[in-house]
């Protein structure tokens, strides 16, 4: 490995946000998800929380190898992810299309948090909409009333990355040492 690689597996893994993630449920279409994996690993994402009725093929070309960089921690139910996630302390953020839902750009995502995405076409569960702590949805001035899955999950991170960018959480590693190293070796075995 060139001095020059490891120095950038040094200097991404130094902006990772470990208190940020996405929970997706019941999604059926791999690229979506492929999508969603991109994104996470441009705001510095480090994990994706999966919920799938089966498992499904992501594809590298749309991913753009995004899996070798953001882990996919797969569970069977939206009740014990997130029920784990909240213990963790994540803010549960569920995307939808309701009467009491706020606008995205209204929360604080500097504090940990997970946003809540639900399958394409009936978006999320009645179980995780009751667990979620908030509800927010994407203005829409169309008439079509949301985005597809991995641009609304695009939007998210991306307010969230501006949120913590102004507030310096990219400036200094979030990551625990420990696990900072772990990465570093696994990236770096990646690459040979």
């Amino acid at each position: 490995m060139t001095e020059r690689r490891s120095a950038r597996i040094a200097e991404v893994l130094s902006r990772r946000q470990p208190t940020l993630t996405i929970l997706v449920e019941a999604v059926s279409k791999p690229h979506n998800v492929a999508a969603i994996l991109r994104s996470c690993d441009a705001v510095a994402v480090g994990t994706l929380h999966l919920i799938a009725p089966t498992p499904l093929a992501l594809s590298a070309a749309v991913s753009a190898s995004a899996a070798r960089w953001v882990e996919t921690v797969r569970w069977d139910s939206a009740q014990v992810a997130l029920a784990a996630l909240k213990q963790r302390g994540f803010q549960l953020v569920a995307t939808h299309l309701g009467a009491q839902s706020q606008d995205f750009r209204a929360l604080d995502y500097c504090r940990p948090t997970c946003f809540l995405l639900g399958a394409e076409r009936w978006g999320l569960s009645e179980a995780a909409l009751a667990l979620a702590d908030h509800n927010v949805q994407i203005p829409m001035l169309g008439m079509v009333p949301s985005l597809n899955l991995s641009v609304a999950a695009a939007l998210l991170l991306f307010e969230a990355q501006r949120q913590r960018a102004a507030a310096g959480l990219y400036a200094t590693q979030q990551l625990e040492e420990a696990e900072f190293q772990r990465l570093s070796r696994l990236w770096r075995s990646q690459e040979s």
